[in-house]
């Protein structure tokens, strides 16, 4: 499996497990979406609105790489000014936005090649500073940031009495066939 093989299986695992957190909400009350849990970022809902900051942030900084193109549609969606910010008030409109996301981030690993990894990113973090760095690890990090927070709420979901399923990795690496 190459590196862009492998990013392919993350944005899949991606789009699959935001499906399933999506579902595990819609099934519970407002309220209890709202409920400080005492984690991070207090609520579920919380978190999932940092996914969606942190992607809405990371995805815009992506979109300046020489591969970025696909990401266009990011330049119509105005940067997050803080990672606890919440950019929308119901489950649904956030749900909306996490699809839309989830799609952009399909569509770009879906055209990345081992060249396009290998090209650096330059960006600014949320303070200004510049860095540098090989896109691949940035994707890397990305796609954990991503699993670290997904792992939280589902503690959250654990606590509010809800099992959101399987979420191994494992569960979408395709199965070899004897030839």
């Amino acid at each position: 499996m190459s590196d862009a093989d492998t990013f392919r299986l993350f944005s899949d695992y991606n789009r699959w497990m935001n499906g399933k957190l999506y579902d595990a909400a819609a099934a519970l009350p407002h309220a209890e979406l709202m409920a400080d849990r005492g984690a991070f970022f207090r609520s579920i809902f919380a978190t999932l609105s940092h996914l969606v900051v942190a992607d809405t942030i990371w995805l815009k900084r992506f979109r300046q790489h020489p591969s970025g193109g696909v990401l266009e549609p990011l330049d119509a969606i105005p940067a997050p000014v803080a990672l606890n910010e919440l950019p929308f008030a119901e489950l649904p409109a956030l749900r909306e936005r996490r699809d839309w996301l989830d799609a952009r981030i399909a569509g770009w690993t879906a055209m990345l090649d081992e060249t396009a990894l290998a090209v650096p990113l330059e960006y600014a973090n949320t303070r200004g500073e510049r860095f540098r760095r090989p896109l691949a690890g940035l994707l890397l990090h990305f796609f954990n940031h991503q699993t670290h927070h997904r792992g939280q709420a589902t503690t959250l979901f654990h606590q509010a009495g809800i099992d959101v399923g399987v979420t191994d990795l494992h569960t979408l690496v395709p199965h070899l066939r004897d030839a």
